[in-house]
């Protein structure tokens, strides 16, 4: 069993969440009002700004892997320290921001591989006219290459075919024909910034801290779950609810990288059709649902926002790579591919690399956390919609720094704060059943 129904899990007491630069050589191994998710300080100074992304291990992650790092995206960093700043101003839990962006790097081994992903599944390739990019993250999307390429067969490594492939394409066309067969893909610079969207979801209540709070994390793979277990280390008791038939992707991988983004939540195995009446009488005990599947998948089994009864309060956190609205709805997104799409890259124009590790997930979570508290601030009563693609588009539209800098690039470093194991897919469901009975004997 893991987790508990109330406190913090993991919290760390208040504190500076910027890194310090070390010294050395480099290792070698409605919407949203716009003020209340401010820009980035343009102001900031650009020698310090370079000193933190090189501190943070981001600049190890970015650039050509025969060339210098690359420095041009240090002003993602500053902005993001200062959503970790709000969030720990408004819960009192310090977060070390730059080990949240480049965490999962070190613990995967990661390095900057230029114009293929740092996690090896997704490549920019360039196009007729401009670049696009495709994940080839699961089983099904290697085995749908062949049909992107109309091709009998492709080799075991598909990347040379569909690069020269694209070349004889505009990347729109390349974007449109994967999508149209469920790959992710994206053009780059496509998504223009957007702040979150907010909309009326139930009653308004009072303003509120998130200690205490009931969280329905219906999440999976990294956005979400951050934003989950940023919540847990504030105080809020957070169910993570797995299908017993799909769990979450990243149990696949490496064990510690799930046990830092899940350790300490509640486990819950719910099917969405056999368990519908558990998970909605869940949802109704709710006080924060966090969603990041397909919107109609939830709202066609009619457990979506507008028709679960909702406690006063009670803030809904979508999160989506495009969108929910229309046909971005549907398209797929992982964070290398959404960072492509919101034009969050490194590099010249006519060679652009990928910028981090999957920088458009942790970027997401962070901002999806800071968005529930302001919602929380309010009185609740929201449905508040990110998609990555729209957040990596914010962040690509600070000013760029130098491309170079004489601060050495450290590598990243394991993150410290992994906490207790996760629990098995429904090692806690007695005990989340017994909390929602508690809570709806109470109403």
């Amino acid at each position: 069993m893991t987790g508990g129904t109330g406190g913090p899990t993991r919290g760390r007491a208040p504190g500076d969440a910027q890194p310090r630069v070390r010294s050395g050589d480099s290792d070698p191994n409605a919407e949203r009002d716009a003020a209340a998710c401010p820009p980035g300080n343009d102001t900031v100074d650009p020698v310090e700004a370079a000193a933190l992304w090189a501190s943070s291990g981001l600049a190890w992650l970015t650039g050509t892997p025969d060339g210098t790092p690359e420095f041009s995206r240090a002003p993602v960093l500053t902005r993001a320290l200062e959503v970790g700043r709000r969030i720990t101003t408004t819960t009192g839990v310090a977060i070390d921001v730059p080990n949240l962006l480049a965490g999962r790097a070190a613990l995967l081994g990661l390095r900057r591989r230029g114009d293929m992903s740092a996690g090896g599944a997704t490549a920019l390739s360039a196009a007729l006219e401009g670049w696009c990019a495709l994940t080839l993250s699961r089983a099904v999307d290697v085995e749908t290459v062949p049909a992107l390429l109309e091709s009998d067969a492709v080799e075991s490594d598909p990347w040379p075919a569909i690069r020269e492939w694209a070349a004889r394409r505009p990347a729109e066309e390349i974007t449109e024909r994967a999508r149209l067969l469920g790959l992710p893909a994206a053009t780059l610079g496509e998504t223009v910034p957007a702040a979150p969207r907010i909309r009326r979801a139930g009653q308004r209540g009072p303003a509120r801290e998130v200690a205490g709070c009931l969280v329905v994390d219906l999440t999976s793979m990294w956005a979400g779950p951050l934003c989950g277990r940023l919540l847990a280390e504030a105080g809020a008791t957070v169910v993570k609810v797995e299908s017993p038939r799909r769990p979450d992707g990243t149990r696949g991988g490496d064990p510690a990288f799930f046990d830092w983004m899940n350790g300490g939540k509640l486990c819950w195995a719910a099917d969405l059709d056999a368990d519908a009446d558990s998970l909605r009488a869940l949802l109704t005990v709710a006080d924060i649902v966090l969603e990041g599947s397909r919107p109609a998948a939830l709202e066609r089994r009619g457990l979506g926002p507008h028709d679960i009864p909702a406690r006063p309060g009670r803030v809904w956190l979508r999160i989506t790579g495009h969108g929910a609205d229309g046909p971005a709805a549907d398209h797929v997104a992982f964070g290398d591919d959404a960072a492509v799409s919101g034009g969050l890259v490194g590099g010249a124009p006519r060679r652009p690399v990928f910028c981090g590790d999957a920088i458009a997930d942790p970027l997401t979570g962070l901002e999806a956390a800071a968005a529930v508290l302001d919602s929380l601030g309010r009185g609740g009563g929201e449905l508040v919609e990110l998609s990555m693609a729209a957040v990596a588009a914010t962040y690509a539209a600070l000013p760029r720094a130098p491309r170079d800098s004489t601060f050495p690039a450290l590598a990243p470093t394991r993150p410290t704060d992994i906490g207790p194991r996760a629990g098995a897919v429904g090692a806690d469901t007695d005990i989340v059943r017994r909390l929602v009975a508690d809570r709806l004997a109470a109403c």
